[in-house]
C-alpha cells in the first residue's frame, strides 16, 4: 500500500495529539503549585490531588486546612515532578511566579496560570477574577459566586464593627530582624483589605507591589499616630530584642500601646487570606484598645 503525503501528515498529526496531555472537559483531578490558588481551591471545596509545601502552608496560611489526601510536591522552587506525575492531574493551576516551570509542567498536564501579584495589578480584584475563572473551569460557578458574596458580606460586617474604634491608620509590617521590617503598602492584599474596611494604610509610599523590604525600624517614627500591626513569621528573639530596645520603646505607638501582634497570614494569598487578615485585625483592635485604656 502506497502512502500519500496527506496520509503521512494525518498520521503525524494523530501521533502528536496522542503525545500531548489530554485537556478534560471538566477536570476531575487538579493540582496546583501556587498557594493563592491552593487557598482558593480549598475554600471552594475542591481537594487538589497535589500541591506544594503543605507543612509550611499550614503554618503560614493556616486556613483553609489541607486534606490529608493531597500529595505534597515539595518546595515551590523545585517541584517534585515525579510525585506530580504519579498524582495524575487533569489540570495544573499555576501563577506568574512559576512561569519558568511551565514547560516541564505541561509535559504532565495542561497548565492554566493566573497573575495576582505584579506591578500595576490590584491583588484583591485579581483574586476575584481568579475565583470566577476557577469556578467556571471546574463547573462550580455557583460555589465561586457564593464565596465571593460571603467575602463581601464578611468584610462589610467587620467594617461595621470598626465604627466604634478610634479610626487611626494602620501600618501592616513583617519583621525581618530586630532592626528592619517589610511593609505592606496600598498595592498589597493587606493594603486593599484596609481600604475595604474603611481604614487608612499609614504607609503612603509606593511598594512596587505587595511589600517593600528592608525598611529600617526608624521609619516607624514617621507614622507616630498609627497602629502597628505585626504579621508573622517573627524571627527568633526579635520580640525579646525589641522589648529591650530604647528606640523601639520610645516610638509613640509602642509607648501608647498601639502595637498588635497578629497570627500568621499568607502575605501573597488570595481571598481566604484577605478574609483572615480582616477578621484577625478587627478582633485584635478592640482588645488592644481595651488594654490601652
Amino acid at each position: 500500500m502506497k502512502l500519500t503525503r496527506r496520509d503521512l501528515f494525518g498520521a503525524g498529526a494523530a501521533f502528536a495529539a496522542m503525545a500531548l496531555p489530554v485537556r478534560a472537559a471538566v477536570p476531575e483531578r487538579v493540582a496546583t503549585v501556587d498557594w493563592s490558588v491552593l487557598e482558593t481551591l480549598l475554600a471552594l471545596g475542591i481537594t487538589p490531588v497535589a500541591a506544594t509545601e503543605l507543612l509550611q502552608f499550614s503554618e503560614v496560611a493556616v486556613e483553609p486546612p489541607v486534606p490529608p489526601q493531597t500529595a505534597d510536591l515539595g518546595l515551590r522552587g523545585t517541584i517534585n515532578l515525579e510525585v506530580l506525575q504519579l498524582a495524575a492531574p487533569d489540570l495544573i493551576f499555576s501563577s506568574n511566579f512559576y512561569r519558568a516551570s511551565e514547560e516541564r509542567l505541561q509535559r504532565i498536564a495542561p497548565v492554566e496560570s493566573f497573575t495576582i501579584y505584579a506591578p500595576g495589578i490590584l491583588p484583591f480584584d485579581a483574586c476575584v477574577g481568579m475565583t470566577r475563572s476557577i469556578g467556571a473551569r471546574l463547573a462550580i460557578s455557583d460555589r465561586a459566586e457564593a464565596f465571593l458574596a460571603g467575602t463581601d458580606a464578611e468584610i462589610a460586617a467587620l467594617k461595621g464593627r470598626l465604627r466604634a474604634g478610634d479610626g487611626r491608620a494602620i501600618i501592616p509590617i513583617n519583621l525581618g530582624d530586630p532592626r528592619h521590617f517589610r511593609v505592606f503598602g496600598t498595592d498589597s492584599m493587606f493594603g486593599e483589605v484596609l481600604k475595604r474596611l474603611g481604614l487608612e494604610n499609614a504607609w503612603r509610599d509606593n511598594t512596587s507591589y505587595s511589600a517593600m523590604a528592608p525598611v529600617g525600624l526608624e521609619a516607624l517614627a514617621l507614622t507616630p499616630d498609627a497602629w502597628i500591626a505585626i504579621i508573622p513569621p517573627i524571627p527568633p528573639d526579635a520580640a525579646r530584642v525589641l522589648s529591650q530596645s530604647a528606640f523601639w520603646n520610645a516610638l509613640p505607638a509602642v509607648r501608647e500601646g498601639r502595637v498588635i501582634w497578629l497570627d500568621p497570614i499568607n502575605p501573597f494569598g488570595a481571598l481566604p487570606a484577605a478574609r483572615r487578615f480582616a477578621r484577625l485585625l478587627v478582633q485584635a483592635l478592640p482588645s488592644a484598645e481595651r488594654a490601652r485604656g
